[in-house]
């Protein structure tokens, strides 16, 4: 069945995306832009997605320093640099 009209996007797709690790809407219209024109479709792209779809951000108590992700290593945690 159909999820995005704009795009031919079926909930196949969506799923296949989603075992490819697209956890959100946004992810997913990234990966086939589902949901970027209309929009109509979103909503039940969340549905598909479903609860726990994601994995949890990060806690304040396991980030570093300006609330980068804490990087573990030998010689202890360290800040990840950001991009």
């Amino acid at each position: 069945m159909y999820v995005c009209s704009c795009f031919g996007i079926t909930e196949k797709q969506v799923r296949e995306h989603a075992e490819s690790g697209a956890c959100t809407p946004r992810q997913i219209a990234g990966a086939c832009k589902a949901g970027t024109d209309c929009g109509s479709c979103v909503r039940r792209i969340q549905a598909l997605l479903g609860r726990g779809a994601c994995p949890r951000r990060e806690s304040p108590a396991t980030l570093g320093p300006a609330g980068m992700p804490a990087v573990a290593s030998a010689s202890g945690p360290q800040v990840a640099e950001a991009a």
